[in-house]
């Protein structure tokens, strides 16, 4: 039926204007989760993508300082920690988000310290072809246990991650952490404890 369309058309006893093109698709890189992406653009995120991070690794007290602590003998061991995150870009580079995690370490008297921070997120990423380098800072709360003792206070908590874009759906890649962690108990006896962390991440887009 199609094929006869423009020969009809020569019997006509008025001139038509000759149908329109359609406008050309814009070349620009889809959005994520749709199939492929143009690596090259370095723009591969638009406002309202999302990522799902998990995190498991290792913890590493460095410097403490306060009472009861002379020469950073804080008396921990090397921890172990993990956590789940969620980013929303509201724009191609700037995201907010939060993050849930935890940590444990021993002491040598075979005792453990538990450390289970919460908190908002705030950061930064540029893109690399199919490297993707995001800058972040966790601010939230730390429950801490220890013993039958336990204390709530302030977790800072600055990060970059470098990931390799598996796939439209999927990274993977290595983080960096400095965690701020102080206690200001009624008491005056302030510690400021700070920890190095170093994790592997799966990063899930959608």
């Amino acid at each position: 039926m199609f094929l006869f369309l423009p020969a009809l058309n020569l019997f006509a006893q008025e001139d038509t204007p000759p149908a329109e093109n359609p406008p050309e698709e814009n070349p620009a890189a889809p959005p994520i989760g749709s199939g492929d992406i143009n690596y090259n653009t370095g723009t591969t995120y638009t406002r309202g993508d999302k990522t799902f991070v998990i995190s498991l690794g290792l913890l590493f007290p460095t410097y403490f300082s306060g009472y009861g602590i002379v020469n950073n003998n804080h008396g921990l061991s090397l921890g172990g920690t993990g956590s789940l995150a969620f980013n929303y870009f509201i724009s191609p580079y700037f995201f907010v988000g939060g993050e849930l995690g935890g940590m444990f370490a021993s002491t040598r008297a075979g005792n453990m310290l538990y450390i289970v921070p919460f908190g908002a997120r705030f950061g930064f990423q540029f893109v690399i072809r199919r490297f993707e380098f995001p800058i972040s800072v966790m601010i939230g709360g730390a429950p801490t246990k220890y013993l039958s003792k336990g204390y709530f206070g302030l977790i800072v908590k600055p990060s970059v991650s470098a990931y390799w874009r598996f796939n439209p759906d999927w990274s993977f890649g290595l983080n960096g952490a400095w965690w701020y962690v102080p206690q200001w108990p009624k008491n005056g006896y302030n510690v400021n404890g700070n920890f190095m962390e170093l994790t592997l991440s799966a990063r899930y887009h959608f």
